[in-house]
């Protein structure tokens, strides 16, 4: 309805739906008053030009950037401090080895007498077998001397007459890569960087073994005190993510034992009976190696292999090849499976990855331990991302505690 009046101001004629002069119809476009303002457009106007794809992609690129950011940080940290870190890792893994060694001569004796006793124990028994290895190496070393020269020759011969290589180009591609060896470092260089290295390791093992020392004396104290750092609300998980690391590092050093000792004495056998040079040598390189998953056996069994062709010829090298393959498949579908299980199943292409960062941040002794990192992290990652209950925390805790050790108090 159209309601008419003058106006009392203006003394015009006001109408609630006014037309134009000439009588057309109104315009029904909204009065700048009921007009949606800039303000109100922008947003609308910003949404229409970035899609929605886009935006989710920019805000994970920045998180992943600041992520990527603080492991690259914490990497260089670590390789600053490898002296140290690398010393309590090794440290750490021996003492999940020990653990149990040092548990059953504390009931016998005091725990400071258990864990001194378990440290020069392994002592003892590491310098028994690098002083067996040294006295093969040296009792065998003349005879190497000529079955090497013998084996060369052999094998040079080999080569000449499969590739028709003359002499002339053998003795020159000899030269080039005599020449190359010779070149690539200056020998006062090499001195120092040994002596560097010497130390290094003398002062890295002198903290590994204390280390190890007292992680098996006061080892639950330590982790005590770790927890009580954290506040009270987060220690009962990070309480149980330490036991649960712990188990699983426990588990996989235990299990990498079984497997690298079957290894050696396969290997080793194997190549006694075919009279490779330095048996119980490899049988230790093997053993050695075999705590590096994939690396270590291929690096072993090259060694072996060899030995092998160099002391005896392309046709025992080629058993013993058949010999180190068929030991090492029996160690990869019968043993790591029955030994290990899924509990500390790690993928493999996160064992490479694993590796490969673990040898560079710290070389072969990051490539040891890059993979029981790899695991524990899997297993503690998958422990905080679950729904478990105060209750279940206790159960597990419980559990642990039955299993070699009482929970830190929380």
């Amino acid at each position: 309805m159209t309601h008419a009046g003058p106006d009392p101001a203006y003394g015009v004629l006001v109408t609630d739906n006014p037309a134009a002069p000439s009588g057309a119809p109104a315009d029904d476009r909204p009065t700048p008053a009921t007009r949606p303002s800039d303000d109100t457009e922008l947003p609308g106007i910003e949404a229409a030009a970035v899609p929605p794809g886009i935006r989710v992609a920019a805000d994970w690129a920045w998180r992943l950037l600041l992520i990527g950011a603080a492991v690259y940080l914490l990497s260089m940290a670590v390789r600053s401090v490898s002296e140290i870190i690398v010393p309590i890792a090794i440290a750490i893994l021996l003492a999940a080895l020990l653990h149990p060694v040092t548990a059953w001569l504390h009931r016998r004796m005091p725990a400071g007498g258990a864990a001194g006793l378990t440290v020069l124990g392994t002592i003892v028994l590491v310098s028994a077998l690098f002083t067996l290895v040294g006295s093969q190496f040296s009792s065998g070393f003349s005879d190497l001397t000529s079955q090497v020269a013998a084996g060369l020759e052999r094998i040079r011969d080999w080569v000449r007459t499969t590739f028709k290589i003359t002499d002339a180009q053998f003795n020159e591609y000899f030269d080039t890569l005599r020449d190359k060896v010779s070149s690539s470092g200056n020998l006062g260089d090499t001195a120092t960087s040994v002596g560097l290295t010497a130390t290094h390791f003398v002062a890295g093992l002198f903290i590994a073994l204390f280390s190890l020392f007292f992680f098996l004396y006061e080892g639950q104290r330590i982790w005590s005190w770790i927890v009580r750092l954290f506040p009270s609300a987060t220690r009962p998980r990070v309480n149980s993510s330490g036991f649960i690391a712990w188990h699983q590092l426990s588990a996989f050093v235990r299990a990498t034992m079984i497997v690298a000792f079957v290894d050696a004495v396969g290997i080793s056998v194997g190549a006694a009976i075919l009279k490779v040079p330095f048996a119980f040598a490899i049988a230790i390189l093997v053993f050695l190696l075999a705590f590096i998953p994939i690396v270590g056996a291929l690096l072993s069994g090259a060694v072996a292999v060899l030995l092998a062709l160099v002391a005896h010829g392309p046709g025992v090298a080629l058993i013993m090849l058949a010999v180190v393959i068929g030991v090492q498949q029996l160690e990869s579908h019968v043993l790591q499976p029955f030994l290990l299980g899924k509990a500390v199943s790690v993928h493999p292409l996160a064992v490479i990855l694993a590796i490969a960062t673990g040898s560079i941040v710290a070389g072969i002794v990051g490539a040891l331990v890059a993979v029981p990192f790899a695991a524990v992290l899997n297993a503690v990652g998958k422990h905080l991302f679950s729904d478990e209950s105060r209750a279940d925390l206790d159960r597990e805790l419980t559990a642990s505690a039955d299993d070699g050790g009482a929970p830190a108090q929380a």
